[in-house]
């Protein structure tokens, strides 16, 4: 039994290990050997392109969106800007209204963001279309760097990064998404000087118009279905981390764990809908990429986090002290995360001392997001989660 017992432990450990810092390791050092030539110099002739921001209620923040991108660094006979805000009950639509260069498109009706961008989308006649959140500010550059990787025939999509206002003192959501999207840009780039980044993220990203295959209305996460969707079709999808689009970390944990949860019960819908890219044999680096980044997370590493933990109180009263030291960490680890939830609202310098919760808090986020799945209770159409003030 405990042989049975120490398999278990050992296994489990592996499994978190790679999960969150071996798989890190080991593309990084698959990209020393292995890596694509990466566009770096603009493109002769700028193609048009189509810029689409998808808003629900967000009269806080559209008039600097708008602002922002008129602003951007790209011929305004080229750019195609289009706004859609369905079912918007706010001023967002009577405020966007009022720019002659913007195309607005509003139903009174409230379907969901993969509803309204199925619909514009078929009002896009570029042969690129971006896609930008409401509450994301771009870096005048963004849609330069975005488009010369299109150069490439065999470039399906390109990723932008997503970069979270950072602040002198932070509390745990702030600071612990902060660090984890620096972690994730790092992994992203690795991915796509390989091969491919394993999903993008909504908040800047950007496909050839036509590969764009609507995905069905019961997305949870259409950025990250639609990207893999693209990948798995045999191109790539690049990382560019010089066109980035900043927002300001969830308003709390409260808010942050919303969006994680949601985000969880996507992952395993998108398990579903994607499984044939668990096979090795026909995608490659490709599935092994999936699994490594993404699978893993949302199945056996959250899953084998108590089972370590208990193992290893089992495993403690024999006579290897490793087994007593490992309980040791652990037991220090879980009362860090402890020490993060009762100062989780504090404004504090030290972003680390956040770590801990803040892991806790996404693997919870795990199980809460499958429960979700299996009862159906995540719509597509959702409650946004608050974003924290610019300024602290």
């Amino acid at each position: 039994m405990s042989d049975f017992v120490s398999i278990l432990f050992w296994t489990g450990i592996i499994v978190v290990f790679y999960t969150y810092i071996g798989y890190g390791i080991v593309i990084y050092l698959i990209s020393l050997v292995h890596k694509h030539r990466r566009i770096v110099e603009p493109t002769k002739e700028l193609p048009h392109v189509t810029l689409i921001v998808a808003a629900y209620n967000e009269e806080q923040f559209i008039a600097d969106k708008i602002s922002n991108t008129l602003s951007l660094d790209y011929p305004p006979h080229k750019l195609s800007i289009f706004f859609v805000t369905d079912g918007s009950t706010d001023k967002t639509a009577e405020i966007i209204s009022g720019y002659s260069s913007i195309k607005l498109f509003h139903e009174a009706g409230r379907n969901g963001k993969i509803h309204a961008v199925n619909r514009v989308m078929k009002h896009v006649t570029t042969p690129i279309v971006i896609f930008s959140d409401a509450n994301t500010f771009l870096n005048p550059a963004a849609i330069q760097n975005i488009v010369r990787h299109y150069e490439d025939p065999k470039v399906g999509g390109v990723a932008g990064e997503k970069r979270i206002f950072k602040k002198a003192e932070d509390n745990a959501s702030g600071a612990g998404e902060g660090l984890y999207w620096k972690y994730e840009s790092f992994l992203k780039q690795k991915d796509s000087d390989v091969n491919s980044v394993v999903g993008a993220a909504g908040e800047l990203f950007s496909v050839r118009t036509d590969l764009y295959e609507p995905p069905a209305e019961n997305i949870i996460i259409e950025d990250f279905y639609l990207s893999l969707s693209i990948a798995a079709r045999g191109y790539r999808f690049i990382y560019e981390p010089e066109a980035f689009a900043m927002e300001t970390a969830s308003a709390s944990v409260a808010e942050e764990w919303k969006r994680k949860v949601r985000i969880s019960a996507g992952g395993f819908q998108a398990m579903i809908k994607l499984r044939q890219l668990l096979n090795p044999f026909r995608f490659g680096m490709l599935s092994f990429q999936y699994i490594s980044h993404r699978v893993l997370r949302w199945t056996l590493a959250p899953l084998f986090l108590p089972i370590i933990f208990f193992s290893n109180i089992s495993l403690a009263w024999s006579d290897h002290w490793i087994y007593s030291l490992t309980l040791f960490g652990q037991v220090g680890f879980y009362l860090l995360a402890l020490a993060g939830y009762v100062n989780r609202e504090r404004k504090i310098s030290v972003k680390g001392f956040f770590v801990p919760y803040y892991f806790c808090v996404m693997n919870l986020s795990v199980y809460a997001g499958l429960r979700r799945y299996i009862n159906g209770n995540q719509s597509v159409v959702w409650e946004k989660s608050r974003r924290a003030a610019i300024t602290a």
